[in-house]
């Protein structure tokens, strides 16, 4: 994974949700508790991997949306304009970024990809975007787990109280 800070993912939110099965899934109750889990998988894997993540989600259905940018988690959060689907909004956005930075996409629509391709930028499935993620999450748990035994693992944690606070005038030389 790289931390390169001048790498940018794009994820394509709803053709992302639609794909995951959890999200699918959370997608069937409320639509809105999707996009936050979405939001917040991307926020864990963003300050893990320092890999810009920018969600957009398309709005080009809802009548007289003017679209909206905001920041939520430390993840940049795009709801589209009417008339105007994810996928014109990354392409015009990575078309506006040129070559200046590694630009990836998570999109698992096949037009967009090969879109995605011919302006330099790289796709990713949304499938292999879930493996990445757990993959991280995989990580994050092994550290985890680890930074736990080592802890308990500790003398002070075997030893009685009178014992550490001798051992302790014996470190200092008391």
């Amino acid at each position: 994974m790289s931390r390169n800070k001048k790498e940018i993912l794009f994820v394509d939110g709803y053709n992302v949700i639609n794909a995951w099965p959890e999200l699918k899934k959370l997608c069937s109750i409320s639509l809105e508790t999707a996009r936050n889990k979405l939001i917040e998988i991307m926020s864990e894997y963003q300050a893990y991997t320092g890999v810009k993540v920018i969600i957009v989600f398309d709005a080009h259905l809802v009548k007289g949306s003017l679209g909206s940018k905001e920041t939520i988690s430390n993840v940049e959060v795009v709801y589209t304009k009417a008339h105007e689907t994810a996928d014109h909004y990354i392409e015009k956005t990575l078309d506006s970024i040129g070559k200046r930075k590694r630009v990836r996409v998570a999109t698992s629509d096949w037009t967009e990809q090969q879109i995605v391709l011919g302006r330099g930028g790289i796709r990713i499935s949304a499938r292999e975007l879930k493996a990445e993620v757990d993959s991280m999450k995989r990580r994050i748990k092994r550290k985890t787990e680890k930074k736990t035994i080592k802890e308990e693992n500790q003398l002070g944690n075997f030893i009685d109280k009178d014992t550490l606070k001798k051992l302790e005038k014996l470190r200092r030389n008391e």
